[in-house]
C-alpha cells in the first residue's frame, strides 16, 4: 500500500514547478501556460477597471445630484382660486422652512422661485431654468458654491445673476457682462399681459460638474425672482437638504406632517430614480458577461492542463509505480492550474487598480490620439470618465477569478489521479 503523505508536501510543490517551466520541445506546455496567464490577467483587469468605473460613475452622478439640487423638495397641491388659476404657491414660506429647517436631520432649507425665460446676450439666445434664492442658501450649494470651478464672486450675487457654464458658453458670456431675462409673463397691464425684459449683470460662473445642469441653470436672488415671476410675498417651494441623502425615505413622514396638509414632496431619489435604476442594471448585466470573460480565461487552464497530463503520461505512470498516491498526483496538477490562475489574478489586480488610480491621465492619453471628442458630456451628463475602486469590488474579482480556476483546474486534475500506471507505461 502506498505510504500516505501530507497535503501539499514539498516534493509535490517540486514537481509541479518542474512541470510549469517544461519546455517548447516537451509539448508546448510552457506556452499554453502563458496564453492562460495572459487571458486571466486581462480577465481580471477587465473586471476590476469595469467594477472602478461603475462605482465612479454612480459616485459622481449622485454628487452632483446632491451638490447642486435638494435632497427633497416641497411643494403643494394646486388650489383653484376665483379666477379659475391654479395655484401652487407657498405663502406662509418663511414659517413653513424654519419649521422644517427645525426638524432632526434636516441641514438646511431654502425658499425657492423658479421659472422658465429666455436669456439673451448680443445676438445670443438660450432658455434657460431661473432659480430664485437668497444669497446665504446659493452658498450652501457644495457644487455651486465651488471656487476651484467657478469665475466671479459669489458675494455680489445680490447685485446681478449667477449662470452656469454652458449657459455662459452658449452666450459668450464673461463676469461682468449684462445678460437679458426675458419672459412671455411678465407686466400686467389694462391691454393684457406684455413680456418682461430685465438686464443683469454677470456677477458668478459656476460649473456643477453636470452638462445639463451648467447647460440651462440661472440663479436671482430670491427678491428680484420673485418681482420678475410675480411671485410676491410667495414662493413656489422649500428645498430641504438632511444629512444622509441615502435614507432619504425615513426623512418623508414628519417633513410630510410639518409642511401642511396640502404639501407634497419630490426626493432626489424620484427625479433620477429610472436613470439610477438603468445604471444598476447595467452593471448587473456588466459584471455577468466580465464573469463569463474571466470563465472562458479560465478554461485555458483545463486546456495546457490536459495537455501537460498527456505529455506527461509516462512521468504519472513512473511516480505511481514509486509509490505516489493519487491525491499526490491530483494535489501535483492542481498546483499546476492554481498557480497559473493566482499569478494571472495577482497581475490582473495590479493593472486594473493602476487602471483606476490613473485614469485621468490615461483617458488624456486616449483623448489626444482620437484627436479629441472621445467623451460627449451632452450625452453622458457629466465631463470625465470617472473611476472609484472600492476594496469589495476587487475582493469581488479576486474570488471570482480564483473560484473558477480553482473549479476547472480540478477536473484535469482528478483525470490524471486516475490514470492506470500499467496503462500509462503499456507503450513506453
Amino acid at each position: 500500500m502506498a505510504k500516505q503523505t501530507a497535503p501539499f508536501a514539498p516534493f509535490e510543490w517540486m514537481i509541479a514547478w518542474r512541470y510549469l517551466r517544461a519546455r517548447r520541445a516537451e509539448g508546448g506546455v510552457s506556452t499554453m501556460t502563458w496564453i492562460s496567464l495572459i487571458g486571466i490577467t486581462l480577465a481580471v483587469f477587465a473586471l476590476i477597471a469595469t467594477l472602478a468605473v461603475r462605482s465612479g460613475f454612480r459616485a459622481e452622478f449622485v454628487d452632483t445630484i446632491l451638490g447642486a439640487n435638494a435632497h427633497v423638495t416641497v411643494y403643494q397641491i394646486g388650489e383653484v382660486t376665483e379666477t379659475g388659476r391654479i395655484d401652487r404657491t407657498i405663502t406662509d414660506y418663511e414659517a413653513k422652512a424654519q419649521a422644517l429647517a427645525n426638524l432632526p436631520g434636516v441641514v438646511r432649507t431654502a425658499p425657492l422661485v423658479r421659472g422658465q425665460v429666455m436669456a439673451n446676450l448680443r445676438s445670443q439666445n438660450a432658455g434657460v431654468q431661473v432659480f430664485g434664492m437668497s444669497a446665504a442658501d446659493l452658498a450652501g450649494l457644495p457644487r455651486i458654491a465651488d471656487p476651484e470651478t467657478s469665475q466671479g464672486d459669489i458675494g455680489r450675487f445680490e447685485q446681478g445673476v449667477a449662470i452656469g457654464s454652458g449657459v455662459a458658453r452658449e452666450l459668450g458670456a464673461q463676469v461682468g457682462d449684462r445678460i437679458k431675462l426675458i419672459s412671455p409673463n411678465g407686466v400686467r397691464t389694462a391691454f393684457g399681459t406684455s413680456p418682461r425684459i430685465n438686464a443683469y449683470e454677470v456677477t458668478y460662473i459656476f460649473s456643477a460638474g453636470r452638462y445639463d445642469i451648467d447647460r440651462v441653470r440661472v440663479y436671482l436672488p430670491l427678491s428680484e425672482a420673485q418681482s420678475f415671476f410675480n411671485r410676491e410675498d410667495v414662493a413656489d417651494e422649500i428645498e430641504v437638504m438632511v444629512e444622509e441623502p441615502e435614507a432619504i425615505d425615513t426623512y418623508l413622514p414628519i417633513i410630510l406632517q410639518t409642511a401642511g396638509e396640502r404639501a407634497q414632496v419630490w426626493t432626489w431619489r424620484d427625479a433620477s430614480g429610472g436613470f439610477l435604476r438603468a445604471l444598476e442594471v447595467e452593471d448587473n448585466v456588466m459584471f455577468i458577461i466580465l464573469s463569463i470573460l474571466v470563465l472562458i480565461a479560465a478554461m485555458n487552464i483545463v486546456s495546457g492542463l490536459i495537455m501537460l497530463v498527456k505529455n506527461k503520461g509516462r512521468d504519472i505512470g513512473i511516480l505511481r509505480t514509486m509509490g505516489l498516491t493519487e491525491g499526490s498526483v491530483l494535489r501535483v496538477f492542481f498546483i499546476c492550474g492554481a498557480f497559473t490562475g493566482i499569478i494571472g489574478t495577482a497581475m490582473g489586480v495590479i493593472l486594473g487598480c493602476l487602471f483606476a488610480i490613473y485614469i485621468d491621465p490615461l483617458f488624456s492619453l486616449v483623448n489626444y490620439v482620437m484627436g479629441g471628442g472621445v467623451w460627449d458630456p451632452s450625452i453622458r451628463g457629466i465631463y470625465a470618465l470617472p473611476a472609484e475602486l472600492h476594496l469589495k469590488d476587487v475582493l469581488s474579482a479576486v474570488a471570482l477569478s480564483l473560484g473558477l480556476s480553482f473549479i476547472v483546474t480540478i477536473f484535469p486534475a482528478r483525470r490524471a489521479a486516475r490514470m492506470n500506471p500499467v496503462e500509462a507505461l503499456r507503450y513506453e
